[in-house]
């Protein structure tokens, strides 16, 4: 059995959809604070980025032949040949 951890998974999520968000504290441009930012990918905190990711990381598994458990969504299981 194998596990891991991806630390900066949420950073590679496309959006399917558009998500505005406004100017951080620290970095509104000054004579334009009413304006907002267009993301092209996830955030960490966009209740968006688990969703995208698992998108991604779920395409990846099928592509290897591994198949989601019925037990567990987030669980994917791939069989050694010849077992």
């Amino acid at each position: 059995m194998y596990q891991l951890d991806v630390k900066s998974a949420f950073l590679y999520g496309e959006l399917k959809e558009e998500v505005y968000v406004d100017q951080p504290e620290g970095f509104i441009k000054q004579g334009e604070e009413e304006k907002v930012y267009k993301l092209n990918k996830a955030l960490y905190g966009l209740k968006q980025a688990p969703r995208t990711w698992f998108s991604i990381i779920e395409g990846y598994f099928q592509k290897e032949g591994f198949t989601r458990s019925s037990h567990d969504y987030a669980l994917f299981i791939k069989k050694r040949e010849g077992k």
